[in-house]
């Protein structure tokens, strides 16, 4: 059947900053599934040698890159460790994230700064340095952003997150316009409410209830839930989406 090989990632290549937890692990195992070879960017050590050690036991070829995606300098050398490592970048997923919970009237240069460093300014980078490397070769590719509901909706004491979220859709919406002309999809996926670390003091109490009440699915996602999007959006199933903004999120944002 035609349908499924437009999903097959075989011989494509894949970077997945924060690809050693949560949601990025969930991501990087779905594209390794679907056959692509896997570069995990993330800062453990150890959680990189464990989804290593997972990737391989799929028959997919894989590496680790220790990479803090804050350090700009260090970016352009991480993609060409993964470069030497599996080959030219075929699929840049933008993952890597932090929050920092704190009133605005405490919020401190350095928390913003951080902040946005991570969740929106590294993207740009990676996606300049990866989109750089597909225009040279003519093949095209695809770039991912993992984006977030606050960049939809405001919330109390998150502020320097929804910046950068609401940042990183325009920034995709802004990269697809332009690199379309050389066949590179640009879209972001917007997870819902997912069971990860950073999700840990929304998964019980009144809080969790009303996440709860407002989700039709009526739960909290599982990070591979994410790969389905992931797996679609990096293959040419996807050759005509671009700018898209996909929401993976139980139904939580049409409420």
């Amino acid at each position: 059947m035609a349908a499924p090989k437009m999903f097959d990632l075989e011989g494509r290549v894949a970077a997945v900053t924060g690809g050693n937890g949560g949601i990025g692990r969930g991501i990087a195992m779905g594209l390794a599934e679907a056959g692509a070879a896997v570069a995990i960017l993330a800062r453990n050590d150890e959680k990189n040698r464990a989804t290593v050690a997972a990737i391989r036991e799929l028959g997919t070829r894989t590496a680790a890159i220790k990479l803090d995606v804050t350090d700009r300098a260090a970016l352009a050398p991480a993609m060409e460790a993964v470069e030497r490592a599996l080959g030219p970048i075929d699929i840049l997923v933008n993952n890597a994230g932090i929050s920092i919970s704190r009133s605005s009237l405490k919020l401190e240069a350095e928390a913003w700064d951080r902040v946005l460093e991570t969740n929106l300014h590294s993207c740009f980078f990676l996606s300049q340095i990866a989109a750089r490397s597909m225009a040279s070769r003519g093949a095209g590719g695809k770039i991912i952003n993992i984006a977030s509901e606050y960049s939809r909706f405001g919330a109390a004491g998150l502020t320097s997150y929804a910046a950068a979220k609401g940042g990183l859709v325009q920034m995709t919406k802004s990269l697809a316009v332009e690199f379309a002309a050389r066949n590179i999809q640009v879209n972001a996926i917007v997870p819902g409410w997912i069971k990860t670390d950073m999700t840990i003091p929304a998964q019980s109490g009144t809080f969790y209830d009303e996440i709860i009440t407002r989700t039709p699915a009526g739960r909290f996602g599982e990070p591979e839930e994410m790969a389905g999007a992931a797996v679609f959006l990096a293959s040419h199933a996807s050759d005509f989406v671009t700018g898209a903004i996909v929401y993976v999120d139980g139904g939580f944002a049409i409420r």
